[in-house]
């Protein structure tokens, strides 16, 4: 990549984050939470290679779908003239609270609902390991205020309102694999032996998302990700990046 194209990455990803932000839900402040997790041991070159990666790859693909992204922020504007980008509070590395960007998928207001609170408790604690059949097995709750858009539906069908994502890749609290980042209320409900998988960046995608994805038991999950952890290699993050492809064009185990 050339110097011009390099300029050209920054300038577009500024333009586009520039637009996308001004249509943000209210901003939070966020902090660190008290949980401590070291870091896990990973060899200096796969770390370079994988950030280099990561940079290089999430700033092409904003460039890239910058039309799109522009289209999905009007498309919900449209459906209800509601803000089209909405910030929770994850947990990364090693513990660590950041903003996640994710397109409103869900009616203003339905976020953060106390019984999907609870249910999502529920489901981390391995108390419910079965969605229900009204959600296509999938493991996330139905009704209770979780109200998802006309356009909602689509995009998280087609898992498109994951592309903020990338901006979250740029600025180093993610990566484009490893464990999803959980809930900062979900983390509350952990066991110790999940902990581990806070010891890396969390990603877009891993080894659960292309092995049974949100209709999977989350201690199965949270089995899926240290394995990743305990095998780390950029062979192992292209490999899953490549069987990504088909669980997303499949539009298997969304919700």
């Amino acid at each position: 990549m050339t110097r011009n194209d390099a300029d050209m990455i920054t300038s577009n990803t500024r333009l586009v984050s520039s637009a996308l932000q001004s249509t943000v839900a209210p901003h939070f402040q966020v902090a660190p939470t008290t949980l401590v997790v070291p870091p896990a041991v990973l060899p200096t070159s796969y770390r370079l290679a994988k950030r280099a990666f990561d940079i290089l790859v999430a700033g092409a693909l904003l460039v890239l779908l910058s039309p799109l992204l522009l289209l999905i922020y009007l498309a919900i504007k449209i459906d209800d003239g509601g803000p089209a980008l909405i910030i929770q509070k994850r947990v990364g590395l090693g513990g660590q609270v950041f903003k996640f960007y994710k397109f409103r998928s869900m009616v203003v207001g339905a976020e953060h609902n106390e019984d999907n609170k609870r249910y999502a408790q529920q489901v981390i604690r391995g108390e419910i390991t079965q969605g229900p059949r009204s959600n296509g097995g999938v493991l996330k709750p139905t009704g209770n205020g979780r109200v998802i858009t006309r356009v909602g539906r689509l995009l998280r069908r087609t898992s498109l309102d994951e592309l903020p994502q990338l901006f979250n890749i740029l600025n180093g609290t993610m990566s484009l694999v490893g464990p999803r980042p959980s809930m900062d209320y979900e983390v509350e409900a952990y066991y110790d032996w999940y902990l581990p998988r806070l010891s890396v960046l969390p990603g877009i995608t891993g080894l659960a998302q292309i092995n049974g994805r949100s209709s999977i038991p989350f201690p199965e999950i949270v089995r899926w990700d240290l394995k990743y952890i305990e095998n780390s290699s950029f062979w192992l993050d292209l490999e899953i990046l490549l069987k990504t492809i088909p669980v997303v064009i499949g539009m298997r185990n969304t919700g």
